[in-house]
């Protein structure tokens, strides 16, 4: 028996990284999983990856900044399986590497667009379906960077933020109807942007070690078996909590 047996769960930027870790994760725990994502060959990908280990999946191409998409995403995945009990709102970009006055109006828009307004749109039309089913489970992908700060993200950061506090604000709006919202905040993880950084730029890799304590990177599985534990009915009593998987990288 697994976790999430008989649960139907979405999760956006499901083509790669921590996005398909938690797919896969989720499917092995017995959910049916709707894969989300505007790469369709990656995403597709994910898709061959659990049929194959005999789970259940669709994927669905959708870019989440678009209100139509996000709409349509979710009319999808309730046609495909009847219902929705889990949602991961993880799609995300890290943007350009500047300091505030030098920050492009269009890099603020398209980062603020994909990595907070995309979670609201995603809770706009999970939300509904939840109600109507008495129950949900909703995580958001913040970051470290969600509750401390680097210089020269200005966007990411005030987006992670933000979707911290829309976590919450959420959850309080929705906890008397039994639906959890919370989010988790990863630390620096070995996925294939920060993999790119460090063969282009190895000092990178040395300063992100020296500042973890652990002193190792994060696997995407290990963020995907925290997101699974929100989802899941061990974790009954959590809502509006912003969940950190750092290596004690922020506590310092």
């Amino acid at each position: 028996m697994g976790q999430l047996d008989g649960k139907v769960a979405l999760v956006t930027g499901a083509a790669s990284g921590i996005g398909r870790a938690t797919a896969i994760a989720f499917a092995r725990e017995g959910a049916k999983v709707v894969v989300a994502d505007i790469l369709v060959k990656e995403g597709e990908e994910t898709v061959v990856m659990i049929q194959k280990a005999r789970g259940e999946a669709i994927f669905v191409k959708a870019d989440v900044s678009q209100e139509s998409d996000v709409e349509a995403l979710v009319k999808k995945a309730v046609e495909s399986y009847g219902r929705l009990d889990c949602a991961v709102n993880n799609a995300g970009i890290e943007g350009e590497t500047a300091q505030t006055a030098d920050c492009s109006k269009e890099n603020w828009d398209r980062v603020i667009a994909i990595n907070l307004t995309g979670v609201f749109l995603g809770m706009k039309y999970q939300i509904p379906q939840m109600l109507k089913q008495g129950s949900g489970a909703i995580v958001n992908t913040a970051s470290t960077m969600g509750v401390v700060a680097h210089q020269g993200a200005p966007a990411y950061v005030a987006s992670k933020h933000g979707v911290i506090g829309l976590t919450k604000s959420t959850a309080l709006g929705y906890v008397k109807n039994n639906i959890r919202v919370n989010a988790i905040c990863p630390g620096n993880t070995r996925t294939a942007i920060l993999e790119r950084v460090i063969k282009e730029m190895p000092e990178i890799y040395q300063a992100l070690m020296a500042a973890t304590p652990i002193g190792r990177l994060a696997e995407p599985d290990e963020i995907a078996n925290a997101i699974v534990w929100l989802c899941s009915d061990s974790a009954s009593y959590c809502t509006g909590h912003a969940l950190l998987v750092d290596g004690c990288y922020s506590i310092q």
